[in-house]
């Protein structure tokens, strides 16, 4: 049996999202509809816009794995950056038009109270989509796709926006007078929302921008050059994120007597040890420099 690539797990999981979601958003639109809920009928409006995400994710994974050209001499990481990015956009922006059509809510109250099968149609989102998360983010860290776990928030978000629904549901069931309780739960939740958008965003702009590893990283890989035979010193390590994985400068001090050949393979075998044990390194450039005796003082 052919073993998956991590290619292969990304689409998977987007499809199962994708049609999970368009499901979901059918039961929801219906029981919304029929249990006259305008909140459930809101959240399939949510469930709805998962869907584009997910398309992201299955279109986006055969580009950002193609492998690094003439062009794009450091792979094509940033598509699923850029990818990240929009999945933290669409999570916001969703927030954003729940809450204020929450706030808009707050004046008005149904007429119609829901019934039972709105009530069922949110605690099965809940259910669904706190699953999806679970496997969508296990999946995500397995192949280190930052832009799979961004989805997986996507999911989870829906699964959170699910619950002042089916409270709301609950609330007008037992108390008709108090349906309020669904406008104000909606805007706590989306507040919820907007900060899970955040912890998307915040990784991947920092991405786009060329920040360095944590210090952590730089000083392991600073351990790890040290390892290699014939490596006096290391310094100057240089980091930035191409996509997931990282891109490496850094400079290694040699015996200054070894010729050119000899301190090319130093370098060589510096580069894979950084590659094979380093923090998500994908590529390194190793310079050598003579070794200088540190003075005593």
């Amino acid at each position: 049996m052919r073993e998956r690539t991590p290619q292969s797990q990304v689409r998977t999981v987007g499809w199962v999202g994708l049609v999970v979601n368009l499901l979901l958003a059918a039961v929801k639109a219906s029981a919304g509809v029929l249990g006259h809920s305008q909140a459930v009928l809101a959240d399939a409006v949510h469930s709805l816009s998962d869907t584009v995400t997910d398309i992201a994710v299955i279109l986006g994974v055969r580009y950002w794995s193609a492998p690094a050209d003439e062009n794009h001499p450091h792979g094509h990481g940033r598509i699923e950056t850029l990818i990240t990015v929009a999945i933290g956009l669409a999570v916001g922006g969703v927030a954003m038009g729940m809450g204020v059509e929450a706030i808009r809510g707050l004046r008005h109250h149904s007429t119609s109270p829901p019934s039972m099968i709105a009530l069922v149609a949110a605690l099965v989102s809940i259910i669904v989509k706190e699953w999806l998360y679970r496997w969508t983010a296990a999946v995500g860290r397995e192949v280190r796709s930052p832009a799979l776990v961004a989805n997986a928030w996507h999911h989870r978000s829906d699964a959170i926006s699910s619950i002042p629904a089916a409270v709301a549901v609950t609330v007008s069931l037992i108390v008709p007078e108090w349906a309020i309780v669904d406008r104000v739960g909606a805007i706590v939740v989306c507040l919820l929302i907007l900060q899970v958008a955040w912890r998307i965003l915040r990784p991947a702009l920092d991405q786009l921008v060329d920040a360095g590893a944590p210090a952590a990283d730089c000083r392991r890989i600073e351990k790890l050059a040290l390892e290699v035979d014939g490596v006096e010193a290391a310094h100057a390590v240089r980091t930035r994120y191409v996509g997931s994985s990282l891109a490496v400068d850094l400079h290694v001090e040699v015996d200054g007597g070894l010729s050119v050949a000899e301190g090319h393979a130093i370098a060589k075998a510096v580069r894979q040890k950084l590659i094979d044990d380093g923090p998500e390194v994908a590529d390194a450039v190793v310079q050598i420099e003579p070794y200088r005796i540190p003075r005593s003082t």
